[in-house]
């Protein structure tokens, strides 16, 4: 009879260690969430209190400038027996202001092959204006026989290009690795008019 009675007392303390476990741990949320927020030391708690009213406090991005309109054409070479081309010949952005344009690559030889592309600029002044965030000539790529990648550019011109810079033009030169590599852009002044100067 002392074992039974002692055996009821034994699971009558774990279920209360283990009401007292599941209290603390629903608990700690709050607490810890109190605990950041008074001491600074989790931002994403502070945060989530500003985003109910975030988007009407964001303010405008004052880096676009807005009174000023560049013309991007985008320009296309290869090297070698295969299709590439932009999505678009030419986009109206305004400096500071994110832009994104697609080009279309396509491996059309019956082998597997890799390539990368090497950009030019005309005017070249722009060539450290013209900021690139995301882009397919960053990488080698290799494309199966007759595979079709679409790839982007993602850049943005810097507020700073001169006032007498209208249009940019961008171009690329697509060449197989391991094939030979194209010249590098020249600064030459005669080319500086011309799309794909230098490439």
């Amino acid at each position: 009879m002392n074992l039974r009675h002692a055996n009821i007392r034994m699971v009558g303390k774990l279920v209360v260690v283990a009401a007292g476990m599941f209290g603390f741990g629903y608990a700690l949320v709050p607490i810890y969430k109190a605990i950041c927020e008074a001491t600074g030391i989790n931002v994403l708690a502070l945060g989530e209190r500003a985003i109910p009213g975030a988007k009407a406090s964001l303010p405008a991005n004052t880096q676009v400038d807005t009174s000023r309109t560049i013309t991007v054409e985008f320009d296309a070479n290869s090297r070698g027996p295969w299709e590439f081309k932009p999505a678009v010949r030419s986009l109206q952005v305004h400096p500071g202001e994110l832009a994104t344009v697609m080009y279309e690559f396509q491996n059309v030889q019956k082998r597997r092959m890799s390539a990368q592309a090497i950009p030019s600029y005309a005017p070249m002044q722009a060539s450290t204006h013209f900021n690139k965030l995301e882009c397919f000539c960053f990488n080698q790529y290799t494309l199966e026989p007759g595979e079709k990648k679409f790839w982007p550019v993602v850049f943005v011109i810097d507020s700073k290009l001169s006032k007498d810079v209208k249009t940019i033009t961008l171009s690329y030169t697509f060449f197989e690795v391991g094939g030979k590599t194209p010249t590098p852009p020249v600064a030459d002044a005669s080319e500086h008019g011309a799309p794909g100067a230098g490439s």
